[in-house]
């Protein structure tokens, strides 16, 4: 609605993980090359955790276009399953039949050695990212680390990442973890940005959506979308968007502090139409 207002040729604070809008901060680019590094260095398990709505997904989904065609990589996005439901998804994103040979866990675990032990014939490496993997419960935990005792004698067949929510660090530091976690050679934690670094991704954004270098922000409107945000991508994007649509409404080219109240209060439901 407002796209053509301020001049903006596509939805800048959109919340779907496009990798051409990531905002590689400080903390961005550290995460991005310690999770790159563990698969092209075949550690076989990384673990990348941060808050929700961090930027976890579309850092991911940059990472993957990074690797050339001698990866098989699968994207895992809904880790709620049991066991076969599991071992399912994974061999059918990697392009398995599995549902239409109706094989049972084991079978399907040979068919998978199989094709792994292929990729190596072929000179591909194999990748399997489990995204919002604070969701799997310990069973599931434990089924993962079985595929990563899929090996030869000299390397690992499979490269696995886990990204989650800070609750996966939290499950991983237990005791009952201790085999997963000693498996795990490269590790991050993604931080929230800092308040200048929120500047930053605002203007940038606005940048790759368009804009023609005008601060639509205010400097007091960005400290309230950082006061309120705390840092995190995905608020920031929400009050942004929010502060566009009601500066589109007031004929205002100029986001100020108010504004960016009116967005915030909009989304606590405190202005109702």
């Amino acid at each position: 609605m407002y796209l053509e207002y301020y001049g903006l040729t596509e939805p800048p604070f959109d919340i779907t993980p496009n990798p051409r809008f990531l905002f590689y901060s400080a903390k961005h680019r550290e995460a991005f090359n310690h999770v790159l590094y563990g698969i092209r260095e075949r550690k076989g398990f990384v673990q990348l955790t941060g808050e929700v709505g961090a930027g976890k997904t579309t850092l991911c989904r940059a990472m993957l276009e990074q690797l050339d065609g001698h990866y098989s990589t699968a994207l895992i996005l809904n880790p709620a399953l049991n066991p076969d439901q599991l071992m399912k998804a994974i061999t059918t994103e990697f392009g398995l039949p599995i549902y239409q040979l109706g094989l049972d866990r084991l079978d399907s675990l040979a068919m998978f050695n199989e094709f792994l032990l292929r990729q190596v014939d072929q000179g591909r490496e194999t990748v399997l990212i489990i995204d919002e993997a604070q969701d799997l419960p310990d069973e599931m935990l434990e089924q993962v680390r079985l595929l990563s005792n899929l090996e030869t004698d000299d390397r690992k067949l499979l490269q696995i990442v886990l990204m989650g929510q800070t609750e996966l660090r939290d499950r991983l530091n237990q005791h009952a973890m201790r085999q997963l976690r000693q498996r795990i050679t490269v590790r991050y934690h993604l931080n929230p940005l800092s308040r200048q670094e929120v500047n930053h991704y605002v203007e940038h954004r606005l940048h790759v959506s368009g804009a023609n270098g005008t601060p639509y922000f205010t400097r007091p409107a960005l400290w309230r979308v950082y006061n309120y945000s705390k840092g995190i991508p995905r608020l920031v994007n929400a009050i942004c968007d929010k502060a566009l649509l009601a500066g589109y409404v007031r004929q205002t080219r100029k986001i100020g502090y108010n504004t960016v109240g009116t967005a915030i209060r909009e989304l606590e439901g405190e202005i109702h139409s």
